[in-house]
């Protein structure tokens, strides 16, 4: 049980939703198969469109239009146009997006923990 929840246990409801409802938000702007994906592989250096797609097995140029716009919108990925012809287009995560940092890896420790739990079975 987390420190927050910890916290909160006795005041069932009002604790419940003080954590559902930032959850739910988080949950909202982060959503779908491709976005953390994205954040992660931007989180090891600036990248144009085509190195983004080549790191993330599966995604559709469409795909990845439309969730880099989302992450765009979210301020966690920038889109910079350079003046070149043809123009030259990179995407970099922000300092919103490197909040997510700790989250994250929590993540992927828990992501590698799940997998040998179930892997026994």
């Amino acid at each position: 049980m987390t420190s927050e929840a910890k916290k909160n246990k006795g005041r069932s409801l009002e604790g419940c939703i003080k954590m559902i409802v930032p959850v739910r938000d988080a949950l909202e702007i982060l959503n779908g198969r491709w976005k953390l994906p994205i954040i992660i592989s931007l989180s090891f250096g600036d990248k144009r469109f085509r190195q983004i797609s080549k790191e993330i097995n599966g995604i559709t140029d469409k795909m990845l239009s439309k969730e880099l716009k989302d992450l765009e919108l979210n301020q966690l990925v920038k889109r910079t146009v350079y003046d070149t012809f043809p123009p030259t287009v990179e995407y970099s995560i922000t300092e919103h997006g490197r909040s997510l940092d700790k989250v994250l890896i929590e993540l992927k420790n828990w992501g590698m923990e799940h997998r040998k739990k179930i892997m026994k079975k």
